[in-house]
């Protein structure tokens, strides 16, 4: 069948066959066991294995799999449905293990709609996961700064929690098309921060444009949780950018929690493609 994706190494369209990808030069990727093919070269590879690793992916599949951030998911769903059409392409930019892709899938599909859907994200055990998630999805390893997607080709992007290519978004979303974008508000897991930090501060939220977009607005989603076991604070912790420069003192606190009560808070910025 056509594939959204487009050849890494020429640009030409990819065909998708049983067990691998193809374009008309024949430079071919091939489909791994789950679904998902590698469109990433290898120069333009930073490490052996980029992005999230088995572990962290793990816990990530884990958390959002329990329903913990599914307000976002219902906003990013209403949204979706408010800025496509019939029969929209649908890009997200850093999928992960491929949750919010799955969850705008089946808010179209419940609505009639007839979208083709594609996410990349550069960690391959993320993309395992994402595409046994929704087989219905295309997902490839590739990176946001290099999206293989044809010029002018896209609906609706999201792009959540992860790089903000904006060069590579103008160029892959049709005029008029619409770009949102997920940061985090100002008190996001701020009870979290609380136990890591010795003084925690709130995030930074402002309204900042782009070149080639025309503001479209803002959309809040605020909402408190319940945490019922360390393994689920864990899961959370780990998906987080504070696993990675918390002092031992913070999460040796954070560990020593059973539960906890967190505030999750996110702004999801909504720009439309212009012409230029």
């Amino acid at each position: 069948m056509e594939s959204l994706f487009r050849c890494p190494i020429c640009r030409e369209p990819l065909t998708r066959e049983e067990r691998r990808y193809l374009c008309p030069r024949n430079h071919s990727f091939d489909l791994a066991a789950a679904g998902h093919t590698h469109l990433l070269p290898s120069n333009k590879m930073h490490s052996q294995n980029p992005g999230d690793d088995k572990a962290m992916a793990a816990a990530r599949n884990r958390f959002l799999s329990g329903g913990y951030y599914a307000p976002l998911a219902w906003r990013l769903s209403e949204l979706t449905l408010r800025y496509t059409g019939e029969a929209p392409v649908v890009y997200d930019s850093g999928c992960g293990e491929g949750y919010y892709t799955a969850e705008l899938l089946r808010a179209l599909q419940s609505a009639g709609r007839s979208p083709r859907m594609a996410g990349i994200d550069i960690s391959k055990e993320c993309l395992r996961r994402a595409a046994k998630r929704a087989r219905e999805i295309e997902f490839a390893v590739a990176s946001a700064y290099d999206l293989p997607f044809a010029d002018e080709s896209g609906d609706f992007l999201l792009n959540c929690f992860s790089p903000l290519a904006l060069d590579e978004f103008r160029r892959v979303l049709r005029p008029g098309g619409v770009f949102a974008y997920v940061v985090p508000g100002a008190r996001h897991l701020y009870e979290m921060k609380e136990i890591l930090y010795d003084a925690p501060y709130e995030n930074e939220e402002k309204e900042t444009p782009y070149e080639g977009f025309s503001y479209l607005g803002i959309e809040s989603v605020d909402e408190r949780i319940h945490l019922p076991d360390p393994d689920t604070i864990r899961a959370l912790f780990t998906m987080t950018p504070y696993f990675w420069k918390t002092p031992k003192e913070g999460r040796e606190r954070l560990e020593a929690r059973e539960e906890l009560d967190v505030t999750i808070s996110f702004r999801v910025h909504l720009f439309e493609r212009v012409d230029s």
